[in-house]
Protein backbone atom coordinates (compact mmCIF):
# COMPACT_ATOMS: atom_id res chain seq x y z
CA UNK A 1 0.00 0.00 0.00
CA UNK A 2 1.38 3.38 -0.88
CA UNK A 3 1.75 5.93 2.02
CA UNK A 4 -0.97 8.44 2.67
CA UNK A 5 0.17 12.35 3.43
CA UNK A 6 -1.59 13.69 6.75
CA UNK A 7 -1.12 17.32 7.35
CA UNK A 8 -2.20 18.28 10.96
CA UNK A 9 -2.60 21.83 10.41
CA UNK A 10 -1.48 24.67 12.65
CA UNK A 11 -4.52 25.37 13.76
CA UNK A 12 -5.01 22.40 16.20
CA UNK A 13 -1.92 23.79 18.11
CA UNK A 14 -2.48 23.35 22.05
CA UNK A 15 -6.13 22.06 22.15
CA UNK A 16 -7.42 18.80 22.77
CA UNK A 17 -8.29 17.87 19.05
CA UNK A 18 -4.48 17.27 18.24
CA UNK A 19 -3.73 14.80 20.57
CA UNK A 20 -6.60 13.17 19.49
CA UNK A 21 -5.87 13.38 15.93
CA UNK A 22 -2.37 12.29 17.42
CA UNK A 23 -3.35 9.20 19.15
CA UNK A 24 -5.46 7.97 16.24
CA UNK A 25 -2.88 8.50 13.57
CA UNK A 26 -0.20 6.48 15.82
CA UNK A 27 -2.23 3.62 15.94
CA UNK A 28 -2.75 3.40 12.25
CA UNK A 29 -1.95 0.44 10.43
CA UNK A 30 -0.83 1.46 7.03
CA UNK A 31 1.99 3.68 6.15
CA UNK A 32 2.14 7.38 6.46
CA UNK A 33 3.38 10.78 6.94
CA UNK A 34 2.87 13.39 8.88
CA UNK A 35 2.76 17.35 7.53
CA UNK A 36 2.80 19.64 10.08
CA UNK A 37 1.22 23.29 10.06
CA UNK A 38 2.96 26.25 11.33
CA UNK A 39 1.20 26.44 14.29
CA UNK A 40 1.69 29.56 16.24
CA UNK A 41 5.71 29.81 15.28
CA UNK A 42 4.20 30.49 12.35
CA UNK A 43 1.56 33.41 13.40
CA UNK A 44 4.53 34.74 15.00
CA UNK A 45 6.16 35.24 11.86
CA UNK A 46 2.83 37.27 10.34
CA UNK A 47 2.85 39.00 13.50
CA UNK A 48 6.92 40.66 13.35
CA UNK A 49 6.91 40.58 9.28
CA UNK A 50 5.54 44.20 9.18
CA UNK A 51 7.73 45.49 12.57
CA UNK A 52 10.67 43.93 11.09
CA UNK A 53 10.33 44.62 7.49
CA UNK A 54 11.37 41.32 5.78
CA UNK A 55 9.81 40.39 2.49
CA UNK A 56 7.30 37.87 1.85
CA UNK A 57 10.25 35.76 0.35
CA UNK A 58 11.94 35.54 3.41
CA UNK A 59 8.55 35.14 5.28
CA UNK A 60 8.02 31.94 3.24
CA UNK A 61 11.37 30.68 4.08
CA UNK A 62 11.10 31.47 7.81
CA UNK A 63 7.13 29.20 8.13
CA UNK A 64 8.43 26.61 6.62
CA UNK A 65 11.27 26.47 9.56
CA UNK A 66 8.36 27.21 11.49
CA UNK A 67 6.64 24.25 10.28
CA UNK A 68 9.71 22.24 11.22
CA UNK A 69 9.59 23.45 14.69
CA UNK A 70 5.97 22.64 14.58
CA UNK A 71 6.96 19.10 13.38
CA UNK A 72 9.28 18.54 16.64
CA UNK A 73 6.37 19.08 18.82
CA UNK A 74 4.31 16.87 17.11
CA UNK A 75 7.23 14.08 16.89
CA UNK A 76 7.45 14.12 20.78
CA UNK A 77 3.20 13.11 21.34
CA UNK A 78 4.22 9.34 20.12
CA UNK A 79 7.36 7.24 20.72
CA UNK A 80 5.75 5.99 16.78
CA UNK A 81 6.61 9.58 15.52
CA UNK A 82 10.38 9.95 13.60
CA UNK A 83 11.39 13.04 12.41
CA UNK A 84 11.92 13.05 9.29
CA UNK A 85 13.90 15.16 6.69
CA UNK A 86 14.09 13.44 3.44
CA UNK A 87 12.44 10.63 1.63
CA UNK A 88 15.02 8.17 2.73
CA UNK A 89 14.15 9.11 6.26
CA UNK A 90 10.48 8.17 5.75
CA UNK A 91 11.27 4.70 3.75
CA UNK A 92 13.30 4.13 7.25
CA UNK A 93 10.94 4.91 9.47
CA UNK A 94 8.31 3.25 7.40
CA UNK A 95 10.40 0.03 7.09
CA UNK A 96 10.93 -0.27 11.12
CA UNK A 97 6.85 0.19 11.77
CA UNK A 98 6.91 3.80 12.39
CA UNK A 99 5.13 6.99 11.57
CA UNK A 100 7.64 9.65 9.77
CA UNK A 101 7.09 13.57 10.51
CA UNK A 102 7.94 15.53 7.90
CA UNK A 103 10.34 19.03 8.49
CA UNK A 104 10.40 19.98 5.41
CA UNK A 105 13.12 22.77 5.26
CA UNK A 106 15.68 20.52 3.70
CA UNK A 107 13.59 19.03 0.78
CA UNK A 108 12.17 22.59 -0.04
CA UNK A 109 14.96 24.90 -0.04
CA UNK A 110 15.68 26.30 -3.53
CA UNK A 111 12.56 23.49 -5.28
CA UNK A 112 11.95 25.86 -8.28
CA UNK A 113 9.06 24.32 -8.31
CA UNK A 114 7.73 26.06 -4.93
CA UNK A 115 6.28 29.66 -4.61
CA UNK A 116 7.83 31.66 -2.15
CA UNK A 117 4.94 33.53 -0.80
CA UNK A 118 2.52 33.57 1.95
CA UNK A 119 0.10 32.20 -0.98
CA UNK A 120 2.07 28.93 -0.33
CA UNK A 121 0.67 27.53 2.98
CA UNK A 122 1.45 23.98 4.29
CA UNK A 123 -1.43 22.65 2.75
CA UNK A 124 0.13 23.28 -0.95
CA UNK A 125 3.41 21.67 0.77
CA UNK A 126 1.65 18.95 1.77
CA UNK A 127 0.39 18.74 -1.73
CA UNK A 128 3.87 19.14 -3.21
CA UNK A 129 5.37 16.29 -0.82
CA UNK A 130 1.84 13.85 -1.87
CA UNK A 131 3.50 14.36 -5.63
CA UNK A 132 6.91 14.00 -4.65
CA UNK A 133 6.38 10.23 -3.02
CA UNK A 134 3.64 9.67 -5.16
CA UNK A 135 1.29 9.11 -2.54
CA UNK A 136 -2.08 8.44 -3.95
CA UNK A 137 -4.18 9.84 -1.17
CA UNK A 138 -3.83 13.50 0.93
CA UNK A 139 -5.55 14.00 4.09
CA UNK A 140 -5.86 17.71 5.70
CA UNK A 141 -6.65 17.95 8.86
CA UNK A 142 -8.69 21.35 9.72
CA UNK A 143 -9.91 22.68 13.21
CA UNK A 144 -13.19 24.27 10.86
CA UNK A 145 -16.14 21.80 10.25
CA UNK A 146 -16.11 20.78 6.69
CA UNK A 147 -20.38 20.85 6.71
CA UNK A 148 -22.37 17.80 5.02
CA UNK A 149 -22.42 19.01 1.56
CA UNK A 150 -19.92 17.78 -1.09
CA UNK A 151 -16.93 20.02 -1.72
CA UNK A 152 -14.41 20.96 -3.84
CA UNK A 153 -11.25 22.70 -3.98
CA UNK A 154 -12.66 25.89 -5.57
CA UNK A 155 -15.34 26.24 -2.83
CA UNK A 156 -12.72 25.16 -0.62
CA UNK A 157 -10.43 28.08 -1.72
CA UNK A 158 -13.83 30.79 -1.80
CA UNK A 159 -14.17 29.31 2.26
CA UNK A 160 -10.44 30.13 3.23
CA UNK A 161 -9.82 26.64 4.14
CA UNK A 162 -7.21 26.08 2.18
CA UNK A 163 -4.33 28.22 0.24
CA UNK A 164 -5.49 29.30 -3.15
CA UNK A 165 -1.83 27.68 -4.81
CA UNK A 166 -3.49 24.37 -3.53
CA UNK A 167 -5.25 23.50 -7.00
CA UNK A 168 -1.38 24.18 -8.60
CA UNK A 169 0.09 21.98 -5.81
CA UNK A 170 -1.88 19.00 -5.95
CA UNK A 171 -1.15 16.16 -8.48
CA UNK A 172 -4.31 14.70 -10.69
CA UNK A 173 -2.88 11.42 -9.33
CA UNK A 174 -3.73 11.98 -5.84
CA UNK A 175 -7.32 12.27 -4.30
CA UNK A 176 -7.61 14.83 -1.73
CA UNK A 177 -9.65 14.43 1.75
CA UNK A 178 -10.82 17.00 4.26
CA UNK A 179 -11.25 16.41 7.64
CA UNK A 180 -12.54 18.23 10.56
CA UNK A 181 -13.45 18.07 14.19
CA UNK A 182 -16.77 16.35 12.81
CA UNK A 183 -14.77 13.20 11.40
CA UNK A 184 -13.08 12.43 15.06
CA UNK A 185 -16.02 10.20 16.04
CA UNK A 186 -15.44 7.92 12.70
CA UNK A 187 -12.19 8.25 12.20
CA UNK A 188 -10.76 5.20 14.16
CA UNK A 189 -12.59 2.81 12.63
CA UNK A 190 -11.79 4.57 9.13
CA UNK A 191 -8.08 4.03 9.90
CA UNK A 192 -7.99 0.31 11.03
CA UNK A 193 -10.13 -0.37 7.78
CA UNK A 194 -7.32 1.29 5.56
CA UNK A 195 -9.49 4.26 5.04
CA UNK A 196 -9.54 8.07 4.96
CA UNK A 197 -11.84 9.83 7.19
CA UNK A 198 -13.42 12.94 6.32
CA UNK A 199 -14.96 13.89 2.83
CA UNK A 200 -13.17 13.15 -0.96
CA UNK A 201 -13.08 16.42 -2.85
CA UNK A 202 -13.99 16.59 -6.34
CA UNK A 203 -11.13 15.88 -8.08
CA UNK A 204 -12.95 16.60 -11.35
CA UNK A 205 -12.30 20.75 -10.22
CA UNK A 206 -8.66 19.87 -9.08
CA UNK A 207 -7.63 18.54 -12.33
CA UNK A 208 -9.13 21.62 -14.21
CA UNK A 209 -7.17 23.66 -12.11
CA UNK A 210 -4.01 22.34 -12.78
CA UNK A 211 -4.34 23.44 -16.35
CA UNK A 212 -5.18 26.77 -16.05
Amino acid sequence: MKPVVVKLGGSTAGGDEMQRWIDLLADACFPLVLVPGGGPFADHIRVMQKPLGYSDEVAHDMAILAMDQFGLVIAERSERFRPSMTIRDMEQAWNSGLVPVWLPSSMTRGAPDILRSWRVTSDSLAAWLAGRIRAERLLLVKQAEIGPEDVDVETLVARQLVDDYLPRALSGETELYVAGPESLGSARDALAASDIPGRLVARKVAEEALGS
